[in-house]
């Protein structure tokens, strides 16, 4: 049998958060969620164990409460639009990558999953600012010494029926969704999709390091 996932997720009083976390409260091989916010999900589950904590850039406090999982999904994340890059690098590169090297220190075998996004620059050396950052984010998060580090790549992420989080604009394009599934097919993925990919990456791992959607469709497997 495979050893049951024990998970920590950021980012779940947004879309994409929550709709990782609704997938793995689903999953049967998830035994554990952690899920670190700012302020509370709003949801009760047996699985769940939520702390609040307001400073993302010291744990000190709740380190001890960090260990003993072996997977993260970070779904944490801003726009780029009207910031400057040092103020997006602090809220994306440097805080990524604090909390990763705690959790690096603390949980070795654990499998670290990123939400990046498509047209990450991998090179760090394009004109876009937002993918040059993304792309170091990346980078840096490989070089951790995690049991596996994977950056997922989605691109139009179709929000899954009846959560909370879900963004307003998303309302007037979901009729649009098989359009753009057939026409568009390797750039668009549903967050059911995500999330079990997540959990799939975990448990068995994958040939790529770097997801982008074909990848997310494959390892989802639906």
């Amino acid at each position: 049998m495979k050893k049951k996932i024990k998970a920590i997720i950021t980012g779940t009083t947004g879309m994409v958060g929550e709709g990782v976390l609704h997938e793995c409260l689903l999953h049967p091989q998830v035994e554990t969620v952690l899920v670190v916010n700012r302020k509370p999900c709003g949801i009760n589950h047996p699985k769940l164990i939520e702390i609040i904590h307001q400073d993302f850039y010291d744990f000190s406090s709740i380190k001890d409460d960090l260990s003993d999982y072996n997977a993260c999904y970070f779904c944490l994340g801003v726009t780029s639009l009207g910031k400057k890059e040092p103020e997006y690098t602090k809220l994306t590169y440097t805080l990524t990558l604090y909390f990763a090297g705690i959790l690096s220190e603390l949980n070795p075998d654990m499998t670290f999953c990123y939400v990046s996004g498509a047209g990450t620059d991998s090179t760090e050396k394009g004109r876009s600012m937002w993918a040059r950052v993304k792309g170091k984010t990346e980078n840096d998060l490989m070089k951790l010494p995690f049991k596996n580090v994977f950056a997922f790549r989605p691109g139009y992420i179709h929000p899954t029926d009846g959560l909370k989080n879900t963004q307003r604009y998303y309302s007037y394009l979901s009729w649009l969704f098989p359009i753009f599934q057939t026409l568009f097919h390797n750039y668009v993925c549903t967050l059911t999709q995500v999330g079990l990919a997540m959990i799939n990456a975990t448990l068995d791992g994958y040939k790529k390091k770097v997801l982008e959607v074909k990848d997310i469709h494959e390892l989802a497997g639906i």
